[in-house]
């Protein structure tokens, strides 16, 4: 036997546990890359405080049996729960004020939105923005997006319906301290560039609406597209320091990218229809969640191109960054219906970038 054949099974045998310890290492990898857990019946958004070093989730039970919901407070890293908050009004919208420690909800079908103590858990009080009782003829409109100045402890959220508003909310007073009318149909996204005091939500109308935080009053309508197609503008993130706006729409599969000074499309990204949508400054990257395809893309902000894609089957929903921007949060909902609810609880998946 020659000393070739006789290496040759060793030489195997080493292909093969490095083949095994390679597939192992890529193993380990994915896993501590992406964490799934499952969390309660209706997840919607979620806010993470470096403070209290938390992840929140709003979540509305369910639509048939629970009155109201339930916060969620999560450790950021093993998404364990380590605090159940109960609430007779059902959460949706969520932001945190760093400043305060106050977490702000949106209770969408209650017109309300409600403040806790970051710290205990503790509701610090209630908003009511629109009290009247929905019937057939009245159509109340609804919280849906929340943003935050921390300089100056305002709130402000976008009231969706046939004709949308912004409140403004003192967070100091808990009190409503001006209405915003005139911002066109079914507006719901919500971005703050506060050291400019401006304000910036997109509606069904297809257009760029900017508003002076300092006066309370719109600045611009301007029209995005005019190219004939059915769009759903849903969500927007700043690039503040790019002076660019990264808007979802949920019936074309493009995130646009729009110079929001001058109110023009620079980039249409193609990607499935899109629903969340958030840049991060650390890594100038941009998430987005695509529900029907059930996946995130992950976009570079300079070549505006997809340079990685998490598969997070059923209907990924919202997104929410971590302070050093090295942790994604994404919320998954269940395939749900008013017919048919789901039997399952809602997931949370965190990845690290």
């Amino acid at each position: 036997m020659s000393l070739r054949q006789m290496s040759m099974p060793r030489f195997r045998r080493s292909l093969l546990l490095s083949s095994l310890l390679l597939a192992g290492s890529f193993s380990a990898h994915a896993a501590d890359e992406m964490l799934r857990k499952a969390v309660g019946k209706g997840v919607y958004e979620m806010a993470v405080s470096q403070q209290e070093n938390a992840l929140w989730v709003a979540t509305s039970q369910s639509r048939k049996i629970d009155k109201g919901g339930v916060i969620y407070r999560l450790d950021p890293v093993t998404l364990e729960a380590t605090q159940i908050i109960h609430s007779d009004l059902k959460p949706f919208g969520a932001t945190l004020d760093t400043q305060t420690q106050t977490l702000w909800f949106g209770n969408t079908t209650h017109g309300t939105v409600t403040a806790i103590d970051a710290k205990t858990g503790d509701v610090k009080g209630r908003v009511v923005l629109d009290p009247r009782q929905r019937s057939e003829t009245v159509k109340p409109l609804q919280p849906r997006e929340l943003a935050v100045d921390g300089k100056t402890n305002t709130v402000y959220v976008t009231g969706v319906g046939k004709e949308s508003v912004v409140w403004v909310i003192d967070g100091a007073t808990l009190k409503l301290k001006a209405t915003i009318s005139g911002v066109g149909s079914r507006a719901t996204a919500l971005a703050l560039d506060n050291e400019a005091q401006r304000l910036y939500t997109v509606n069904a109308e297809g257009e760029l609406v900017t508003i002076d935080t300092d006066k309370n009053s719109i600045l611009t309508r301007q029209k995005l597209l005019d190219d004939g197609k059915e769009h759903a503008f849903l969500n927007i993130a700043l690039d503040t320091a790019n002076h660019r706006a990264y808007i979802t729409d949920f019936k074309q599969p493009e995130v646009l990218v729009v110079d929001y000074r001058a109110g023009k499309v620079l980039h249409k990204i193609a990607v499935p229809e899109s629903l969340a949508v958030l840049f991060n400054p650390t890594r100038n990257e941009v998430y987005v969640t695509h529900r029907k395809a059930g996946q995130v893309s992950v976009i570079d902000a300079k070549t505006h191109k997809v340079v990685k894609t998490f598969d997070t089957p059923t209907n990924p929903n919202s997104l929410a960054l971590s302070a050093d921007g090295k942790t994604l949060y994404v919320s998954v909902k269940q395939a749900s219906s008013r017919e048919k609810e789901a039997t399952q609880p809602d997931d949370v998946i965190r990845i690290t970038l």
